[in-house]
C-alpha cells in the first residue's frame, strides 16, 4: 500500500486532535490515559500499513496492544489477559454508544464476508486447540458445529454484540499464535485469517476510540499499570 491508503479513518492524530480538542480538562484522567497510549500504538499501526507491502502481522498485534489499552481494566485479574469478561462489558457499551452505527456498519456492510470466513475457521477456535492437545481429544467438532450454529443466527439477526464477543475470541486465538510463536512469519498457512483479522481490527479499534471520546461522561474503567500522577475518575 503506498500514500495513505491503507490507512484506515479515523486516524490516530486525528483522534488525538480530537480529544484534546473536546476535553482538554480531562487529559490526565483515566480516560486521557487510555487515549494517549492507544493513539500511540495505532500511530506505530498506521506507520506499518504506509509503505508497500506493509507487514500485516505486526500491523495485527500493534492493534491488539491498541486494543487492550482502550478496553483493559485494572482488577485483581490484570494477570489474566484472556478474562472474557472485561471485553464483553467494553463490546456492551460501545454497542449501546454507537449511535452513528459506525461499527454496525463495518460488521454488516464491509466485512460480513471475512468475519463469516473467521467464525468458521477450526484453526482460530480454542477448544480445537485444547484438544489437540489431549490424549484421544476430539470432543471440538460438536461444539465447533453448535458455536456455529449459533454464530449463524446471530448473523442472521445482525446481532452486533454477539458477533463482536464471538469475532474478538477468534481473534485472541490467532493473536496467541503469533505472541507465542505458533506460526511461521509470512507463512501462507495463517496469511488469509491475519490480513482479515488486521484489517478488520484497523477499522473497528480506532471506531471504539472514537465513540468512547464522543461518551467521555461514561465509566470505561481503570486502565492496567496506571502512574501515580493519574487522578481518579
Amino acid at each position: 500500500m503506498s500514500g495513505n491508503e491503507g490507512l484506515q479513518f479515523p486516524s490516530a492524530e486525528a483522534l488525538g486532535v480530537r480529544w484534546e480538542a473536546a476535553h482538554p480538562e480531562e487529559q490526565y484522567g483515566w480516560l486521557g490515559l487510555r487515549v494517549r497510549r492507544a493513539t500511540s500504538w495505532l500511530s506505530r499501526t498506521e506507520a506499518e500499513m504506509r509503505d508497500e507491502p506493509g507487514d500485516p502481522d505486526a500491523a495485527f498485534l500493534f492493534l491488539w496492544i491498541t486494543f487492550n489499552a482502550l478496553f483493559a481494566e485494572d482488577t485483581d485479574r490484570f494477570h489474566d489477559a484472556s478474562d472474557p469478561g472485561a471485553t464483553q462489558r467494553f463490546f456492551v457499551k460501545v454497542c449501546r454508544l454507537d449511535r452513528d452505527r459506525v461499527v454496525y456498519d463495518a460488521i454488516w456492510s464491509r466485512f460480513s464476508g471475512p468475519i463469516r470466513l473467521l467464525l468458521d475457521n477450526p484453526y482460530v477456535y480454542k477448544r480445537y486447540w485444547m484438544d489437540r492437545n489431549k490424549p484421544g481429544g476430539g470432543g471440538w467438532q460438536a461444539r465447533f458445529a453448535a458455536r456455529k450454529e449459533r454464530t449463524h443466527h446471530a448473523l442472521a439477526r445482525q446481532d452486533t454484540y454477539a458477533i463482536l464477543c464471538e469475532l474478538f475470541e477468534r481473534l485472541y486465538v490467532l493473536r496467541n499464535q503469533l505472541v507465542h510463536g505458533g506460526a511461521t512469519w509470512n507463512s501462507r498457512a495463517n496469511r488469509d485469517q491475519v490480513k482479515d483479522g488486521q484489517a478488520i481490527l484497523a477499522t473497528l479499534v480506532p471506531h471504539f476510540m472514537a465513540i468512547m471520546i464522543a461518551n467521555h461522561e461514561a465509566d470505561w474503567g481503570r486502565p492496567h499499570f496506571p502512574p501515580e500522577y493519574v487522578a481518579a475518575a
